[in-house]
């Protein structure tokens, strides 16, 4: 955990990361062409269409290199300090609930921010970070494993419509530990929609009805299943982020 302490105003105020590393090594990236009909018609309930699937096609092994990814989302307590030091106080409450509603730009500022405090290249992960976080070094579905279970993550099936605290869910911690990474808040990559190389010919190039190009990965509250597998490419494809559940988390390069 790296942290620094400042003075504003007579108030001392602490920045913390709790960072896990994430070592280099090869990640089992998407699905195969072959088992996406079948991913499709396991949540087949959900109503989504096979062709939402066909983005995470095909299947390729990227080596990723060593990083550091926050153990969780980066929660309201913490933006409501970037906020503040911008001239913009937010109330602190629920301090300890994932921040939502929050554009690219604003998630990209807070960790230049971030950064000039801690020293450190403090940024967005990469969608294959990302994934190599939630999956580890096996192909799994979900971020504890095969098999989806309700209770392990803030999904619509709970019913509760609105953000948990983090670290809510400790069974729904992935390979490295890192908790959040299905459900309670969709999360900003800094990776641009973009085909996968090879992908079938009925990916759309790009997808002009989204309100970000940016990739979000893991769901939020008000999503079903579908969206905490490891795989699953999402976006924002409307304005009111915070109806979305649009957050953050932090990664920055290995130690």
């Amino acid at each position: 955990m790296r942290a620094v302490r400042s003075s504003r105003g007579g108030a001392v105020q602490e920045e913390q990361v709790d960072w896990v590393e994430v070592p280099a090594g090869v990640l089992r990236r998407g699905t195969p062409l072959e088992e996406v009909a079948e991913a499709a018609r396991r949540h087949a309930d959900t109503g989504v269409p096979v062709e939402w699937y066909l983005k995470e096609a095909p299947r390729a092994e990227i080596h990723v290199p060593a990083f550091r990814i926050a153990r969780t989302p980066v929660t309201v307590g913490q933006w409501t300090r970037f906020t503040a030091a911008a001239g913009r106080p937010v109330p602190q409450a629920r301090a300890d609930h994932p921040v939502i509603g929050v554009t690219w730009e604003a998630a990209t500022a807070y960790c230049r921010w971030l950064g000039e405090r801690l020293g450190l290249d403090v940024r967005l992960p990469t969608e294959d970070e990302w994934e190599r976080a939630a999956r580890g070094d096996d192909d799994r579905e979900f971020p504890w494993g095969e098999e989806y279970r309700t209770g392990l993550a803030n999904l619509v099936d709970l019913g509760i419509g609105t953000t948990t605290p983090v670290c809510s869910f400790p069974e729904g911690a992935g390979p490295f530990g890192v908790l959040d990474m299905a459900g309670n808040a969709d999360e900003w990559t800094s990776t641009l929609y973009a085909p996968y190389p090879g992908a079938p010919a009925a990916v759309p190039a790009t997808e002009d009805w989204a309100f970000d190009r940016h990739i979000t990965r893991g769901g939020s509250f008000r999503h079903d299943r579908d969206l905490a597998r490891c795989a699953r490419r999402h976006g924002a494809y409307g304005p009111d982020l915070e109806a979305i559940g649009v957050g953050f988390r932090l990664a920055a390069p290995a130690a």
